[in-house]
């Protein structure tokens, strides 16, 4: 035991606070699950678990931010970071938003077979893609370049939660048809529900993509896209926060007023996030002139 902490620095008790705080996340969707068989959006499901579990997903992803400067200023010894900062971000920024999403528009029981699955399989997908991603980035140890191969795991779970927080929100926004009358219902299921849940399986699909992509997708240290990555963050970030302020328990649409607003700031986080990913190769091109000019 002695030996082990020994080897320890101060970033590797953030790497395993982060760790942590991803499993916190998915001990709250857990508790979120009320009556798998229910209609999630009438009593299935505990929004407020919800929020809390996508906090911890964001406060784990800034963690990550901070612990790589800790580790090169303050960590004589560098030993353990590698591999603990692999294994907590494959906890919060891989297997803790698939399970986010799988809890949230699952619908077990309430939805056809041949969505819960597909949603499932998907999911998996998001997973495998992510220790992929992971593992390369061991492999290559990248940390002199300015850019990422393919889309960091944090990135793709602030996607995630982005357009998760958006299709969960339509509901209540008054926005969209009732599909409990459609045709749409022999598929998706009774009740209310988001008529846009369907698009989260090619977001997944896209987003594990991306991880293991050979796309070059900056790093985001400096400069404006560094300030727009801070706007992204904390967008999504109070839209959270905001939105475990105005949701009652158990009660999905309480507040019509909040949920417009906590949907604009989903919705920034959400065009902030398409910007980077879009136009990730070029923002990295143009770092590396502003390098070379210096």
């Amino acid at each position: 035991m002695k030996t082990t902490y020994r080897m320890m620095g101060l970033a590797d008790y953030i790497t395993i606070s982060n760790g942590i705080l991803g499993t916190c996340s998915i001990f709250l969707l857990l508790l979120a699950v009320e009556d798998i068989s229910a209609n999630p959006y009438d009593a299935g499901i505990k929004t407020d678990y919800v929020w809390g579990a996508m906090l911890c997903i964001l406060l784990s992803a800034l963690g990550d931010i901070i612990d790589g400067p800790i580790a090169r200023r303050y960590s004589k010894r560098q030993i353990l970071g590698g591999s603990l900062d692999i294994m907590s971000d494959c906890i919060s920024f891989c297997v803790a938003p698939a399970l986010l999403v799988f809890v949230m528009f699952g619908r077990w029981g309430e939805a056809s077979p041949i969505w819960t699955i597909s949603l499932a399989i998907a999911c998996c997908w998001l997973i495998a893609c992510g220790m992929l991603r992971l593992a390369r980035f061991q492999h290559e140890k990248g940390g002199s370049v300015p850019y990422f191969y393919g889309l960091a795991s944090p990135a793709s779970a602030m996607l995630i939660i982005s357009v998760a927080g958006l299709i969960w929100l339509q509901p209540s926004s008054g926005i969209g048809p009732d599909l409990s009358q459609s045709n749409c219902a022999i598929c998706f299921g009774e009740g209310d529900h988001p008529y846009l849940d369907f698009t989260i399986l090619p977001i997944l699909v896209i987003s594990g993509g991306l991880m293991i992509s050979d796309r070059k997708m900056s790093k985001l240290k400096s400069g404006f896209p560094l300030r727009l990555s801070a706007i992204q963050f904390a967008a999504v970030l109070f839209a959270v926060i905001h939105a475990m302020s105005f949701t009652k328990k158990d009660d999905f649409a309480s507040d019509l007023d909040g949920t417009a607003f906590t949907m604009l700031l989903f919705s920034i986080s959400l065009i902030l996030m398409l910007i980077y990913i879009i136009f990730g190769p070029y923002i990295v091109k143009s770092e590396m002139r502003s390098d070379e000019d210096d």
